[in-house]
């Protein structure tokens, strides 16, 4: 018994030898030159003709003919039979062929060879093996050109060649084509005689209300509803719009007439908004009919383009004119503004009014509670102050809202004055300046400020009390003899006053009494009066004075002061008839 069959056998047993039974999916025929499929009888070898000891014992001169060519020299070899010598080496050693580029397809035994063989033609032509006529596998053609082995397949009476079993496929079914009217179906409604779904079997057709004439689809009554809906609201919408569009840009103003209702409302104008989303935000309040009347009532106005933003309180209803009117009146800003050397008794009644509490509260507010609304920890404790929180509320503009109170409105003021003196360094500049602290600092600059008229006298102000304040200053002994400090005292701000009365006022704060600086500021100093008193003049400025009330005088020695001070009151006896 040999590696390829059972001894003697008729038939071959090795599944993937070329003369083993029906060849299957792959459409050859069995041995190449017979019609197995085609009505022709298959023919098998005759048994008396096998030799195995032939098949067994080969030439030497073949052999070594065989292990020449199974690695060939300069021979031009397709790509896929490369691929097919690699993969399967053990093919060439047990069929050893004549021809070194032997047929096969990576996957098994081509049993037909014909199409691959045509193949080959184009590149070589293999010998025919001299032992074919020894043994039965001699009807194999081991080779041959393209006409030897016709392909019985492309005759006429031929039946076509068998797929692979992956690629077999049942004939496909002949579904009638539905008719094309029956196929149009509207995609708004639904007839409603269609049988309700379910139901077993093809729907036959449409009922009595299926077709109409000719046999076309009729179309539902509700489907023309709704589609004459969708068509009317198309319509409508286009309409609207245009003629609201055509309106807006061509038509009258819509506009109220007056001054407006009873009913008032808070309405709060955004920092850098314009004209027009100030009359949006009128028109969404109910205050102006449209947006376009306030912009055209402020655009018509000489002031309308100076609005401010904050809150005001507008009436309802009213003309875009009445709204610009109430708009630039700066009383009618519904906001607290802290004007530059301001003393908190005027801020607290400020708050006082426009948060409609009674006289009193927000000071009381601010005596009490004076330690927890945001103080520096150097913020003076001396009991001789007479307003902790003075100097502290910083001069800007403070919106009013509907949440606003006393405490939120001081808390936010002594929290801007804090920024700002740490971002000016006061701390530091104090030392330098040869102040005890930087309270101290803060008091010159409410001097500076209750005296200077501007930026100018800021300075030369501040250097007039830095050298009053030296040891040296043997002309006023180190008095300031600053009126607005008796003035604070007072409460008052009156330019003739009584001087001997003055002088002999016993206060801490009266700078005509004491020597030195007051115990704390006595007002609120603006970003000006801070900078000048944190850099002065130094002209070596000792006195100053003001003889017409608007310009001021500075001088270095008293005899020059002495005849300002004459030209003053001189003036003043005029100003009050003798």
């Amino acid at each position: 018994m040999t590696e390829y069959g059972r001894g003697r056998a008729p038939e071959p047993w090795h599944p993937e030898d070329p003369l083993y039974g029906d060849q299957g999916w792959t459409g050859q025929a069995t041995q190449q030159g017979q019609v197995p499929y085609a009505g022709g009888q298959q023919q098998y070898p005759q048994e008396p003709q096998y030799q195995e000891p032939q098949y067994q014992q080969y030439p030497q001169q073949y052999q070594e003919q065989y292990q020449e060519q199974q690695y060939p020299q300069q021979q031009y070899v397709p790509q896929d039979q490369q691929l097919q010598h690699q993969l399967h080496p053990q093919h060439q050693q047990l069929h050893p062929q004549p021809q070194p580029q032997p047929v096969y397809d990576g996957q098994g035994w081509d049993t037909g060879q014909g199409q691959q063989l045509q193949e080959q033609a184009q590149y070589q032509a293999a010998p025919v093996d001299p032992y074919a006529g020894a043994e039965p596998y001699a009807q194999q053609v081991a080779a041959g050109y393209q006409g030897e082995a016709p392909d019985l397949y492309t005759t006429p009476e031929a039946f076509p060649p068998p797929q692979p079993p992956g690629r077999r496929r049942a004939e496909p079914e002949t579904v009638d084509e539905p008719e094309t009217e029956e196929a149009e179906e509207s995609l708004l409604a639904a007839d409603a005689d269609e049988e309700p779904p379910g139901r077993g079997g093809r729907r036959a057709g449409r009922g009595k209300g299926g077709k109409g004439k000719g046999g076309k689809p009729k179309r539902s009554g509700a489907a023309c509803l709704v589609a004459a809906l969708v068509v009317v609201a198309v319509v409508g919408g286009g309409g609207y719009y245009g003629y609201s569009y055509i309106k807006e840009r061509f038509g009258a103003t819509e506009d109220f007439a007056g001054s407006g209702s009873e009913e008032s409302v808070d309405i709060e104008i955004p920092k850098g908004a314009g004209l027009g989303q100030m009359g949006r935000i009128l028109k969404e309040a109910g205050v102006v009919a449209s947006a376009q009347a306030f912009v055209d009532a402020a655009n018509a106005n000489p002031k309308g383009k100076s609005i401010q933003p904050g809150v005001y309180t507008l009436k309802k209803k009213m003309s875009g004119a009445a709204a610009v009117a109430v708009m630039i009146d700066p009383t009618k800003l519904n906001v607290i503004t802290v004007t530059e050397g301001m003393r908190n008794s005027k801020v607290y009644d400020a708050i006082d009014k426009k948060l409609g509490k009674p006289a009193g509260t927000t000071k009381d507010i601010a005596q009490r509670e004076a330690k927890n609304l945001g103080l520096p920890a150097w913020a003076g404790t001396d009991p001789k102050l007479i307003d902790p929180l003075e100097g502290f509320l910083y001069p800007t503009r403070y919106d009013l809202g509907k949440d606003s109170t006393p405490e939120s409105l001081l808390k936010q003021m002594v929290k801007n004055a804090t920024a700002k003196y740490n971002e000016l360094g006061i701390e530091g500049k104090a030392k330098e300046l040869g102040l005890e602290n930087p309270l101290q600092a803060v008091t010159v600059a409410s001097l500076v400020n209750a005296e200077g008229k501007n930026h100018d006298d800021f300075k030369k102000m501040a250097e007039v009390v830095y050298n009053r304040l030296k040891k040296t200053n043997d002309v006023t002994n180190q008095k300031l003899q600053f009126d607005s400090t008796y003035n604070y005292v007072k409460n008052q701000s009156e330019i003739n006053f009584n001087l001997k009365e003055a002088q002999a006022f016993d206060n801490p704060y009266n700078t005509h009494f004491v020597k030195g600086l007051p115990p704390g500021p006595i007002g609120n100093p603006g970003l000006e009066a801070l900078t000048a008193t944190l850099s002065p003049d130094h002209g070596g400025w000792m006195f100053f004075v003001s003889v017409d009330g608007h310009t001021t005088t500075f001088t270095k020695t008293y005899d020059e002061h002495l005849k300002l001070v004459n030209e003053f009151q001189e003036r003043q006896k005029q100003k009050n008839g003798g």
